[in-house]
């Protein structure tokens, strides 16, 4: 069953989900020699990431690093890119054992997709790090989400109102700036992790939140992070905002 706890801030909501995240992460490692985990971006992580590299006591060096998600064509320098997010705002901070990046400004993005789908595929993920969009997507699994594919990677068409989010959020100018596509874990893939830390503040994720996660509400490719019902470890952390229009 999901589990979710709702903070006063969108500075405590960080703070809980990197909490737990990093409680689940030590706990691995005393049972494994690698701790494969997925890690997201966009504004929703900033606090999250904040929080858990600054924890005491996980042996990073012990960790794999899977990418979620990133535009096509777009370089790794770019401002926007998710490669130079994580880059900057774990990776140097931390230095995983092993990271894969999505090579989204790949000449071939289907080559690409094999790629990286061959190596997640090697050995489970154990913890997923994730948010949710303000169209409801999880990794850039736009509505309709396709529940059904097996490949781990997937190209995927961004829609309007995620495009809209990425301009809101300050990464682009304006829409026209947007990439149109994007190289994206699976909804299935994603599913396939152990542990799920779902990350959510903002009062502009509210609608989403209560799409997704209302048990009044069905599970549908429509409300893509709808499917996180059924995952049997999935923690999710809102703020007083983005759960505002949940039924308590």
């Amino acid at each position: 069953m999901v589990k979710i706890q709702i903070s006063p801030t969108k500075l405590e909501t960080g703070r809980a989900a990197a909490a737990i995240a990093g409680e689940i992460l030590q706990e691995i490692l005393t049972s494994k020699a690698i701790a494969r985990f997925i890690a997201a971006t966009g504004a929703s992580q900033f606090d999250f990431l904040n929080f858990l590299c600054e924890m005491e006591g996980i042996d990073w060096a012990r960790t794999e690093m899977f990418h979620l998600d990133e535009y096509i064509g777009l370089p790794a320098d770019h401002p926007a890119s998710f490669r130079k997010y994580l880059s900057e705002r774990l990776v140097a901070k931390v230095h995983p054992g092993q990271v894969h990046f999505i090579e989204g400004d790949a000449a071939d993005p289907e080559l690409e997709c094999k790629r990286i789908g061959h190596l997640i595929s090697k050995e489970e993920i154990d913890l997923a790090f994730i948010g949710i969009g303000e169209n409801g997507h999880i990794a850039f699994n736009d509505p309709p989400a396709d529940f059904e594919t097996e490949e781990p990677y997937l190209i995927v068409n961004l829609d309007e109102k995620c495009r809209r989010q990425q301009v809101g959020e300050g990464w682009f100018h304006a829409l026209e700036e947007v990439p149109r596509r994007a190289i994206s874990m699976s909804v299935k893939q994603l599913m396939k992790a152990n542990y799920i830390i779902c990350t959510c503040p903002d009062k502009r994720k509210a609608e989403a939140v209560h799409d997704c996660l209302s048990i009044e509400r069905p599970i549908t490719p429509m409300h893509p992070a709808s499917i996180l019902q059924q995952h049997c470890e999935a923690y999710i952390f809102l703020d007083k905002e983005s759960a505002s229009l949940l039924r308590r």
